[in-house]
């Protein structure tokens, strides 16, 4: 099923997606921004991925899509405690630099929410990023994600240690803000 937002759609991992995410894997300024780290991946390695990459109970992964730029991103969510009714958010990422500042990441960030919160009858979603991350702190608070706490000198990137901010956004942080924002309302364009 797709899963349509305001500006993006969120559709299922296809094959031609693949160039897209082992670039975006593969870029030294993406590593650095993200919570984690990576190896270099190869076309190869990184088709076995997608060959072993099932959704399923536990996993989501989405590519997102915008009408005029075609597939620009991935999100998803990971680890989901059905019983609990909780996820990791994978992280939101977009992959074209000049496309990050058109409000494409808060749209795939609230589809994602109404599709897990609405849908799959969730309840929280947590979620974290490095403290220098500006961006993702912008988006996050923008989404509804309220800070939890700091891992303190938990990433180590660019030769020292970093902290990283923990988040979550619970089903009535959503509500509370879509209710204020009228953030699915279709005259209202923010």
């Amino acid at each position: 099923m797709n899963l349509k937002g305001r500006k993006v759609l969120l559709r299922a991992v296809e094959e031609s997606d693949l160039e897209m995410f082992k670039d975006l894997t593969n870029s030294p300024d993406f590593e650095k921004m993200v919570v984690g780290w990576s190896f270099a991946i190869s076309s190869k390695d990184q088709t076995e991925w997608y060959k072993n990459c099932k959704q399923g109970l536990a996993y989501l992964r989405f590519t997102i899509v915008t009408e005029e730029d075609g597939a620009v991103g991935m999100i998803g969510l990971r680890d989901i405690d059905w019983k609990n009714g909780s996820a990791l958010g994978l992280g939101m990422r977009i992959a074209k630099t000049q496309l990050r500042t058109r409000g494409l990441a808060t749209d795939a960030w609230m589809t994602l929410f109404r599709y897990a919160f609405d849908e799959l009858r969730l309840n929280r979603i947590v979620g974290s990023y490095i403290e220098y991350n500006k961006a993702s702190a912008r988006v996050c608070e923008k989404v509804g994600f309220k800070i939890e706490g700091i891992q303190r000198e938990a990433v180590y990137k660019d030769g020292k240690f970093h902290n990283v901010i923990s988040l979550s956004c619970l089903k009535s942080d959503y509500k509370a803000l879509i209710a204020e924002n009228h953030y699915w309302d279709t005259k209202d364009e923010k």
